[in-house]
């Protein structure tokens, strides 16, 4: 087995959008196009936003964004690591390095999304320390969101 990378990348690279169109099909498995809050290859794009894609060798197993909301709070958003890729520690060093990057970016409080019909992602959020939060933003008033937070140390840059 070889060892999982994790870095920034373009989300606009052809195994990357493999992983936002897999991501995409596993989402509308689960929930109604309505509770889906997927960002595109253009939002992705957007200035604010990392995207962190993990490879094994050089294919693209696995990837996160996160979005700085430039008021020292950050969303991670497309967390998705594909089926042969799980239960490796994929997920754990995608969120690590989202984590990282949002600490370097003076983000103090990052928060998430998923739904109640994924309890491995929240429990992998939940062994990283975030903790279930009211719904915010555009989740509110949607039942079957789980929102969750954690709170980040300040960076030592500086």
């Amino acid at each position: 087995m070889t060892l999982v990378t994790v870095a920034a990348e373009p989300a606009r690279q052809s195994d990357v959008e493999q992983l936002l169109r897999l991501s995409e099909e596993y989402a509308h498995s689960l929930y109604p196009a309505d509770s889906c809050y997927l960002l595109t290859v253009d939002e992705l794009e957007k200035p604010g936003i990392t995207v962190f894609v993990a490879r094994d060798d050089h294919t693209a197993v696995g990837m996160s964004a996160l979005v700085d909301n430039r008021d020292a709070t950050g969303e991670v958003k497309r967390m998705f690591v594909v089926e042969p890729a799980r239960g490796r520690g994929v997920a754990s060093a995608l969120l690590d390095a989202v984590e990282a990057g949002a600490i370097n970016q003076g983000v103090r409080v990052l928060r998430l999304e998923t739904g109640h019909k994924q309890p491995a992602a929240v429990a992998l959020y939940a062994r990283h320390g975030y903790h279930h939060i009211p719904k915010f933003g555009q989740y509110v008033g949607d039942d079957l969101s789980v929102c969750m937070e954690k709170s980040l140390p300040a960076s030592n840059c500086g």
